[in-house]
């Protein structure tokens, strides 16, 4: 899709004034990318075009389309949020802030800086829904594209898509998105799985249109019996649903019977209670298979009929019932608020919207408790992406909890005063513990008294949701605020000494100021309550305030002198040999010793690196442990000896992915022994996807000998990459 596709497709529901918007968002974003260009080599404004053609079909507003076509100049170019203000406005900036992923801050690994990129979108969406619109659509646009990535970010994004995008797409109903990153992520993650199914879906296409066509040709004879008026499609089960149903059922592509679903889109509620009927006169119904989602619509704001009958041939047929207005919503979820909002929709229904978005409003209070990203997503997967669980009010309104929530989570769902002075819980009539986990139709009331003390310490094990946990920490907070703010100021002060550092050393207004933007504080006082109710370890804070500190000790803790050391001794001599294999020329009496992170080998081109008391330490050249601009300072010249090659034996870590099938280990095992190979260490493990990972430690001479084994290991099936790994 070009630019003035998007932009004519947007003229059909948006203003003149509005297109003009767009062209001017568009044409200020290729300014902004000249010249940039993506892995696959097209230039890098196609990706803000296809993102923003996206969110014209999901039926989106100017201003959230305009994010799409802006949504990476921040990111990627010299402009700033000051600059994307002056040119539109802070709406258009706030869209684009809260895609906008972190920069400038160091963080210790990948996973925390990615928890940090994750936590501040979550923030952003809480304010704004459409920060998520627009991330979905950047991240289906980028899964289209993924093949011009290397193997190990298809499959990390293609994790990260299932983990975090796919299941948000899901709650906020946007099936049409949903679907296609699922699919697209087992691509990547399982492709053999993925091909195969894609194979045997084909084998069938024939006999399955002929099989739906019958269907089909049944229901309308039935309906126009009625007058009913219908549209009426078949419709192939997703690859990802039905490769989740052969894992999670443990069962073969033909034992799957359901591949087929028959939708039927009516005009009326009416009709669609009208039309169930005449498909339950048809067919059999299958006992326990009809769920009624109109009557009880789901949290993400789904409505619909599904019925599951034996079909004409005697198959499983699952049929889906509609009116045209909740298919849009299947489709399109919460996008289709947009769509219908222009002098469609009244105060109650906006209202009725807003609080089935209530459970992004808490993801505010959530980051506001929890210090440490990486927590906060965890948090966050357990409450958002896991399975729920539907309980009832005794007055019949619908609670949505995640899977193991016990009464207690269901009473700070209600109110959190309910919560605070509960003291006990019926459950379908009957007394339960507090500690009872709920089940799907379970009719919970809450037992209160305004005599009661509050929440006790236990509760914050026994709950399972975020809010509730939350709920509990504000409560103590409140309670022992000066308490806690002494005792969290003793504590910290007690690790800072721990580390030989004085406090009055670190606790500098520059160093506090870094820690309240990090851990989202807004003053000593409440860094040091954090500490004291436990929200946070004063380990954590003290190693943050002492980190710039004790790195600047430890660089010129003696490597002058080190260094001196070695060159004070370099008088020209015969090159010294070693156990190792390695020799260091003009230099004598040195340890020298091969590094375990890289595992060099005869035949690698290596290093060597002088270590405070231990030597020479010989390292891979392409080992990133000895990258840094301070161990190029260490570097020293060594060779491997001409003799060592076929004598002596050298560890080395290999890692194999596959797929995780049946005797895959064995074939490994075996392989490697055919090549009279040592095998000292083996540890295996697989992920819900099917995706075997094998890492086996070998003893072998030099480069030769282990081309040779990850040659042998490449050629048994099912086996997708093999790489040596550093530590």
């Amino acid at each position: 899709m070009t630019s003035e596709e998007v932009i004519d497709k947007a003229r059909q529901y948006l203003t003149e004034r509005d297109a003009e918007f767009l062209h001017r968002a568009f044409t200020f974003a290729r300014d902004a990318h000249y010249e940039q260009f993506r892995k696959s080599g097209e230039p890098y404004i196609v990706h803000p075009i296809q993102v923003a053609g996206i969110l014209v079909e999901l039926g989106m507003d100017s201003v959230t389309i305009a994010g799409g076509f802006l949504h990476d100049v921040v990111e990627d170019t010299q402009v700033t949020l000051d600059d994307l203000e002056e040119a539109f406005d802070n709406e258009v900036a706030m869209l684009v802030d809260g895609v906008t992923k972190l920069g400038k801050i160091k963080y210790k690994s990948k996973e925390a800086i990615q928890a940090e990129n994750h936590r501040k979108m979550f923030v952003a969406m809480a304010r704004d829904i459409r920060v998520i619109l627009i991330k979905l659509a950047d991240r289906l646009h980028n899964m289209r594209t993924l093949k011009h990535l290397p193997p190990d970010k298809q499959r990390r994004i293609s994790n990260e898509t299932l983990e975090i995008f796919a299941p948000l797409a899901h709650r906020l109903g946007i099936s049409t998105i949903k679907w296609e990153l699922e699919d697209t992520a087992l691509r990547y993650l399982n492709p053999q799985q993925y091909y195969r199914i894609v194979q045997l879906m084909r084998q069938k296409r024939n006999q399955r249109e002929t099989y739906i066509e019958e269907v089909i040709d049944e229901v309308k004879n039935q309906l126009n019996d009625v007058d009913i008026g219908a549209d009426i499609s078949g419709r192939p089960k997703h690859l990802y649903s039905i490769y989740r149903k052969m894992v999670k059922q443990n069962k073969q592509f033909n034992e799957i019977y359901d591949l087929l679903a028959v939708r039927i889109i009516v005009n009326s509620i009416k009709d669609c209670y009208a039309v169930l009927g005449i498909i339950h006169t048809c067919w059999k119904p299958m006992p326990g298979r009809f769920k009624d989602y109109i009557a009880m619509p789901k949290p993400n704001l789904y409505q619909s009929l599904h019925t599951t009958v034996i079909g004409p041939k005697g198959d499983p047929l699952e049929v889906q019932i509609r009116t045209k207005e909740m298919h849009e919503i299947a489709e399109y979820g919460i996008a289709a608020h947009w769509a219908y909002k222009e002098g469609k929709q009244s105060a109650n229904d906006n209202k009725s919207f807003e609080e089935k978005l209530t459970w992004f409003r808490e993801i505010l209070d959530w980051q506001s408790e929890t210090h440490d990203a990486e927590e906060f997503m965890e948090t966050l997967k357990v409450d958002l992406f896991s399975d729920m669980v539907y309980v009832f009010t005794p007055k019949g309104d619908v609670i949505e909890l995640p899977s193991g929530s016990v009464p207690l989570d269901f009473a700070y769902r209600i109110h959190t005063e309910v919560g605070n002075k509960t003291i006990g819980s019926k459950v379908n009539g009957k007394m339960e513990p507090l500690d009872y986990k709920l089940k799907n139709g379970d009719i919970v009331e809450v037992m209160t008294s305004k005599h009661s003390y509050g929440p006790s310490q236990d509760w914050l094990s026994i709950t399972q949701t975020s809010q509730a946990k939350s709920k509990i920490k504000q409560f103590f907070k409140r309670q022992r605020r000066e308490e806690n703010i002494s005792k969290g100021k003793e504590a910290v002060e007690r690790e800072i000494r721990s580390f030989g550092i004085e406090p009055k050393e670190v606790l500098t207004q520059d160093n506090l100021k870094r820690i309240f933007e990090r851990f989202n504080f807004t003053n000593e006082d409440d860094m040091y309550a954090a500490v004291g109710y436990q929200g946070i370890t004063a380990a954590l804070i003290a190693t943050r305030l002492t980190e710039k500190v004790r790195q600047k000790k430890q660089k010129t803790q003696n490597l002058e002198d080190t260094l001196e050391e070695v060159k004070n001794d370099t008088t020209p001599k015969k090159a010294q040999k070693r156990d190792s294999g390695v020799k260091v020329e003009g230099v004598d009496n040195l340890l020298v010793r091969l590094s375990k992170c890289c595992n060099p080998v005869p035949g690698d081109p290596i290093t060597g690196y002088i270590t405070k008391g231990r030597g020479v330490s010989v390292h891979r050249t392409d080992c990133p442990n000895v990258q840094t601009e301070e161990a190029r300072q260490r570097y020293l010249h060594v060779e491997w000896e001409d003799s060592c090659t076929d004598k002596k034996q050298y560890h080395v870590d290999l890692e194999i992915t596959g797929y995780d099938r049946r005797g895959l280990l064995n074939e490994v095992l075996q392989a490697v022994n055919e090549t009279k190979t040592n095998i000292t260490h083996v540890n295996g493990r697989s992920d819900r996807n099917k995706m075997a990972v094998i890492q086996i430690t070998i003893l072998i001479h030099n480069t030769g000998h282990l081309k040779r084994i990850v040659g042998r290991i490449k050629q048994i099936r099912d086996v997708y990459s093999v790489t040596r790994t550093i530590h």
